[in-house]
């Protein structure tokens, strides 16, 4: 059964290792890219071609994304009550506390920093894809017509 993944991500390479190391990991997942905070937001609320947008899982999100950073995304999505339980995973490379803090301020579902090497980065999917979409149970949501 296919599950649809939000990635927001606007570093071209990420996204395409991203792609590759899922898709290796769970061919059922249809990751879904957003390159900036503001398509991100269209997508999620299905405006302009974006209309047709599946509701995702899981949202993967960059914190410094242009044109609308992933605060703001994340204060944007749970003001919304239609998408406020979508489990967001920050996956940045930002080690901050400050960064961190308010991350979780604004009721991300975990903070976690993008590992350099590939193998890194492939464990760390594979437990990610192992909790949020094998073993956690995601509330499932009416697709508005």
């Amino acid at each position: 059964m296919p599950v649809d993944v939000l990635l927001a991500e606007d570093n071209p390479g990420d996204v395409r290792l991203m792609r590759e190391v899922m898709f290796d990991i769970n061919s059922d997942v249809r990751l879904h890219v957003a390159s900036d905070g503001v398509e991100a937001v269209a997508f999620l609320k299905r405006e302009g071609i974006h209309a047709h947008a599946p509701r995702p899982s899981l949202i993967f999100l960059d914190l410094h994304l242009p044109k609308m950073d992933g605060r703001d995304v994340i204060t944007r999505i749970k003001a919304d009550e239609n998408l406020r339980m979508i489990p967001i995973v920050v996956l940045t490379v930002s080690q901050g506390q400050l960064d961190i803090i308010k991350v979780y301020e604004l009721r991300a579902s975990c903070y976690v920093c993008k590992p350099a090497a590939l193998k890194d980065l492939e464990s760390l999917l594979r437990s990610i894809n192992d909790f949020w979409l094998t073993k956690a149970k995601l509330p499932k949501q009416a697709q508005p017509t």
